[in-house]
């Protein structure tokens, strides 16, 4: 797929997910607003996009931000969060941060700040709370918030812990192995999952990050509080 068809597709795709979520949670102006609040991620523009070019690849960092701007801190667990990056990062910015993925990994020794393009050691003592195993539902009652960036097999469970805990999300659904159901024939498995959750009764809505690969992100506020 060319580059200019990836985005058309990826546009056609944003589009249906809002039309599926949106109308269910906050009037259209309101999301706008919260989208909006991005702007030093998410504008485009000569300088700035050569400068989003760069961040493509910073996923974490590009959600630490997204998070931090849109929500209180909160207890929340990274699921599938492999070293532990998004999980430091947050507990930086004054959130308890848990890590559960059944690989143990150390945290990485050092980042690049998207803000102030530099790259930060992660001092050697640091520790980010780690539970080795996989994402279970009943974990969910630990904490207000799920993340999932591309947690594979664990989509539905974040989702179920949602409406059994009413905790919150944030799902970046990217692959469909090891789910208890499979999207429909010319459903792509983001719709899937965002239909999924508004069937079962939650109040759901799309953003977009600058990253590469399924940068649609699903979010679910739960008892979350946002920032006002």
């Amino acid at each position: 797929m060319t580059r200019h068809k990836d985005r058309e597709y990826t546009q056609a795709l944003y589009d249906s997910v809002k039309q599926i979520t949106v109308g269910e949670w906050l009037p259209w102006e309101r999301v706008t607003a919260v989208n909006h609040s991005l702007a030093l991620i998410l504008e485009t523009g000569s300088q700035r996009e050569r400068e989003l070019r760069k961040m493509k690849k910073f996923r974490f960092q590009l959600l630490h931000r997204w998070l931090v701007e849109q929500l209180e801190p909160c207890r929340v667990a990274d699921i599938g969060g492999g070293k532990g990056l998004l999980a430091y990062l947050l507990q930086q910015s004054g959130w308890q941060a848990t890590v559960i993925d059944p690989v143990p990994q150390p945290l990485p020794d050092k980042y690049k700040d998207i803000l102030s393009d530099e790259r930060v050691r992660v001092p050697p003592t640091a520790v980010v709370p780690h539970i080795d195993a996989p994402f279970a539902m009943e974990m969910g009652a630990q904490f207000d918030l799920l993340i999932g960036m591309h947690a594979h097999g664990s989509n539905a469970q974040i989702i179920d812990a949602a409406v059994t805990y009413g905790c919150g999300f944030v799902l970046f659904p990217c692959c469909v192995i090891d789910e208890p159901f499979f999207p429909p024939l010319g459903v792509d498995w983001v719709e899937s999952v965002a239909g999924y959750a508004v069937q079962q009764g939650l109040a759901v809505y799309p953003f977009r990050l600058n990253f590469k690969g399924q940068n649609i992100g699903l979010c679910s506020l739960g008892r979350c509080q946002h920032r006002t």
